[in-house]
């Protein structure tokens, strides 16, 4: 599979004009995205569940193939901080279902003073492999069918306190088949770059090229160089761009794609 390469999130205002032509309007930006990238990780999750019909509706606007990851709530990981995760999950799980063929992974994103819980890190982990389960049998979110390559059942986690980075919590990720989150600030790895998952998830945050916040591809060269040594290139690896300001994040995307295809990598 391709290395899935895009941005987290795709409405910024200041991408007019350096990434959306001036006559696309807002409400035909995901359409003018996803003709351009594979994949988008929508933050927007984080901060507003939406509806089913709004997650049916990206479905529908974007194309066969496409594929959005959904950061999850938080009301899951920053009010209940993992724990009592049953109706948060089933919840999200419900909505994100309705985009079929689309869904990616789920970002869980802990927050920076949220300190090691393999209590709750498990119940929440067993919670997402029972909601999707759930949804394959009944037939009714829709995840049936849905390509490998998409991810649809996987789970991320980008841990932000060093507190998570213990053996304990790398053996239950592998239990679970969940990836750790790589992530970059400035060109560099942000806490131990683990493979506990048959699949892989970067975000890049900030670069430390210029103009600001863009990364150099050098940096890019090295980020695909670990990837190469830690995943064969038959696996779904998944990396997108949260340095958004100026417009920095798709450029930097499609330069990672580029040097992804020229390092072997199967283009989308």
């Amino acid at each position: 599979m391709p290395i899935l390469a895009g941005t987290s999130g795709w409405q910024y205002h200041d991408w007019r004009g350096t990434f959306y032509p001036p006559g696309v309007p807002l409400a035909r930006w995901l359409e003018h995205y996803s003709a351009i990238y594979p994949a988008v990780e929508n933050n927007g999750t984080f901060y507003r569940l939406a509806s089913p019909e709004t997650f049916a509706s990206w479905r529908a606007r974007t194309p066969e193939g496409f594929v959005m990851a959904i950061k999850a709530s938080r009301y899951l990981t920053h009010i209940r901080r993992l724990r009592e995760p049953a109706e948060p999950v089933a919840r999200l799980i419900a909505a994100a279902s309705r985009l079929g063929d689309r869904l990616g992974p789920v970002l869980l994103q802990l927050p920076p003073n949220m300190t090691a819980d393999a209590v709750a890190l498990d119940e929440c982990l067993r919670q997402f492999a029972a909601q999707f389960a759930a949804y394959r049998k009944n037939g009714s979110g829709s995840t049936e069918g849905t390509a490998t390559a998409a991810g649809a059942g996987r789970v991320c986690v980008e841990f932000r306190h060093e507190s998570w980075w213990t053996t304990e919590i790398s053996q239950l990720l592998q239990a679970h088949d969940a990836a750790l989150c790589w992530a970059d600030r400035l060109g560099r790895p942000i806490g131990p770059l683990w493979r506990t998952a048959s699949w892989g998830y970067l975000r890049l945050h900030e670069g430390a090229a210029q103009p600001w916040p863009r990364y150099g591809r050098q940096a890019l060269r090295s980020w695909i160089s670990r990837i190469s040594d830690t995943w064969p290139k038959d696996a779904d690896v998944f990396a997108f761009f949260n340095n958004d300001q100026g417009g920095a994040a798709p450029a930097d995307a499609a330069s990672f794609a580029e040097l992804a295809g020229r390092a072997g990598w199967p283009k989308p």
